[in-house]
């Protein structure tokens, strides 16, 4: 009986970890774009891209994000964007197949999104490498414009 209660109390503390770890994990993605005038650049998300994964997602939450270019800032290490995948409010995805090296403190080039501003943002998933050697991980800062 000793045995069982213990193993269900590693069981129940472990699943909790679990939960918790990945709470914590998704709120550092999800981002609340602020309002500012039509023209101007604003941050609208961050990830940490490193040698242990390839890809990450931004979840963007309402109410100011209808973008209509987006780019990207990386910083600590150069990054080799190689394809995004911008999905809208109704669901429709963007398949944007970008392949560019970003150099360490550079940016990537102004990427237009369909719908001009109409259509709000929901995620933003980038599939990566990151090209520094020793140094792995890059900030990466997503900027978008309205």
């Amino acid at each position: 009986m000793l045995r069982n209660r213990w193993m269900q109390t590693a069981l129940i503390t472990a699943a909790l970890d679990l939960l918790v770890g990945a709470g914590i994990a998704a709120q550092d993605k999800v981002v609340h774009p602020r309002a500012g005038a039509p023209g101007q650049w604003r941050a609208i998300g961050q990830v940490t891209a490193n040698l242990k994964a390839d890809h990450d997602e931004i979840i963007v939450r309402g109410p100011y994000d209808n973008f209509r270019r987006i780019k990207f800032k990386v910083t600590d290490a150069p990054l080799d964007i190689h394809r995004l995948v911008v999905t809208y409010d109704n669901g429709a995805p963007d398949n944007i197949d970008v392949r560019f090296r970003i150099p360490e403190n550079g940016e990537s080039r102004v990427i237009d999104l369909r719908g001009a501003g109409q259509r709000s943002l929901r995620k933003i998933e980038l599939w990566y490498d990151t090209a520094g050697a020793g140094r792995g991980r890059a900030d990466v800062t997503v900027f978008g414009m309205k």
